[in-house]
């Protein structure tokens, strides 16, 4: 569990392999209107055209990213980050900095009881330093890859990089406070959330300002 001063707001950091579930985990907790941090919409948001993001990832890897109306072609993105572990820190280098800070004045604005960031790289990035417990949702590999070729439309080979380029499963799990299974339904998908907002609440009314528990 990562170490946070005692003056603001409990966050969970939610993450988990690619496909594994994550997106629709968050679905669930912010039908419980607890505030949702999605750093996915923020890597959109810190790469629009215009921005100095997005000129940065051109100058990096060429007008080829583009797509005709001149904004970013996320699939031709990834197919190159994927594609060369080099790539994949330059680009990282680019976007993670923006997205850290923009997560950061989100978490500002959100308030509620606790708060939930999504961060699929929460782990391999460091982020969850910004955490008070890491929330992992996990399922199996093949689960991850039947997913990844349903939703993203991606090749076999692509896929294969991509899960191979992910934190290793168990590594990830050993580093987690909560563990969610996305392997049984949607049903019991929501009941493990509704036990984790239950503990949650009451883990921030402890770590709320004043409350004497740090």
């Amino acid at each position: 569990m990562a170490k946070q001063p005692p003056d603001r707001i409990l966050r969970i950091g939610l993450t988990g392999g690619i496909a594994s579930g994550k997106s629709t985990v968050a679905r669930l907790f912010a039908d419980l209107s607890v505030p949702v941090i999605d750093t996915d919409e923020l890597a959109r948001e810190v790469v629009q055209p215009g921005s100095a993001g997005l000129a940065e990832i051109v100058a990096a890897f060429g007008k080829e990213v583009l797509d005709a109306s001149g904004a970013l072609d996320r699939r031709r993105l990834r197919a190159l980050a994927f594609a060369d572990a080099g790539n994949r820190r330059r680009l990282e280098a680019i976007t993670h900095p923006r997205i850290e800070a923009a997560a950061m004045a989100a978490c500002q604005r959100a308030g509620g009881p606790y708060q939930l960031l999504v961060v699929p790289l929460l782990l391999e990035s460091g982020f969850d330093r910004h955490v008070d417990r890491v929330l992992v949702v996990d399922c199996d590999v093949e689960t991850q890859r039947r997913r990844l070729l349903a939703r993203d439309q991606e090749d076999p080979a692509q896929a294969e990089r991509i899960l191979r380029a992910q934190l290793d499963p168990a590594a990830r799990l050993a580093r987690a406070d909560d563990i969610i299974s996305n392997d049984a339904g949607l049903d019991r998908l929501r009941e493990q959330v509704l036990r984790l907002h239950e503990r949650y609440l009451t883990l921030a009314a402890r770590h709320a300002p004043g409350s004497g528990a740090h």
